[in-house]
């Protein structure tokens, strides 16, 4: 198949006839939308753009939008000169079971409706992901991100930034960070799920169902704990604390592990109860 190019120098509008299986988007300032149809070809919009033209490619399935000099391999490493004035505003609608890659220098992010498997790779610009059912990548120098009603596995890395995460539903969620917090919001009640989270500086929060299903090890070498599980343990006076035994059949996992960073395990309230249910009942160490 013939490779199609655009070079968009000034807001403009793209409508692309053939299918798209993956999208690869590359930016610096400004934001970048993404959001899942049910059609099978895609459509772009870039509503403002200032510094050098992105370039519009489509081959074999895979639409590109992107700066030629940034590169997905080496894009935590590129910082911007202040010579090169760059802002885009990015609009892409492409099919839900597209696999989607974004890079955003500085850039925000949105990606909301996607099937396939999300790549988000940032420098400073905050992501959000909505709704989506994919395994999930996400991964930044200091930008936080938020992901909402994720149920595919969710993979986090950065520097300092912040993971939330919103009614999450997803198997597995792996994140690690040097200063960033960590708030978990967990909705998989009596189902097996798989946390790991690993911070040196950051503060860890964990919201888990009830009932909740995991075999807990939570610790810290120096800050405080909260627990509002009867069922778990809290060990260590001075210094170095830690959280430990099983909730429900034990078949799921949670590990939490900061240097000196506090950590809360806090217990969801029962769909039928009133919200401020959800304190935790034990003390702050």
């Amino acid at each position: 198949m013939p490779v199609s190019t655009w070079s968009v120098a000034e807001p403009r509008k793209l409508t692309f006839d053939e299918p798209v299986t993956a999208l690869k988007v590359r930016v610096v300032n400004g934001t970048v939308n993404v959001v899942g149809t049910d059609e099978p070809t895609a459509r772009l919009e870039v509503s403002a753009i200032e510094g050098p033209p992105l370039l519009v490619t489509q081959e074999d399935g895979v639409l590109t939008v992107a700066y030629e000099d940034l590169a997905w391999q080496n894009l935590l490493k590129w910082f911007d000169r202040k010579e090169w004035r760059r802002h885009a505003v990015v609009s892409l609608a492409v099919p839900a079971g597209a696999t989607v890659e974004v890079g955003a220098v500085g850039a925000g992010a949105f990606v909301s409706g996607i099937r396939g498997r999300t790549e988000v790779r940032g420098v400073n610009g905050d992501t959000t992901l909505v709704n989506l059912s994919g395994p999930v990548g996400a991964e930044t120098v200091s930008g936080g991100v938020e992901a909402q009603s994720v149920t595919g596995d969710l993979r986090f890395k950065s520097v300092s930034g912040d993971l939330t995460v919103v009614e999450g539903a997803g198997a597995s969620v792996k994140a690690e960070s040097v200063s960033g917090g960590m708030v978990l919001d967990v909705d998989a009640a009596g189902k097996p799920t798989d946390i790991r989270l690993a911070t040196v500086s950051g503060e860890i929060a964990i919201r888990l169902p009830h009932p909740a299903d995991a075999r807990v090890e939570a610790n810290t070498a120096s800050g405080s704990v909260s627990n509002g599980f009867e069922d778990l343990r809290v060990s260590g006076q001075w210094g170095a604390k830690k959280i430990t035994g099983t909730l429900g059949a034990g078949t799921g996992t949670l590990k939490a592990t900061t240097v000196s960073g506090s950590i809360a395990l806090l217990r969801r309230p029962p769909a039928e109860d009133e919200p401020y249910d959800a304190e935790p009942t034990g003390k702050v160490l």
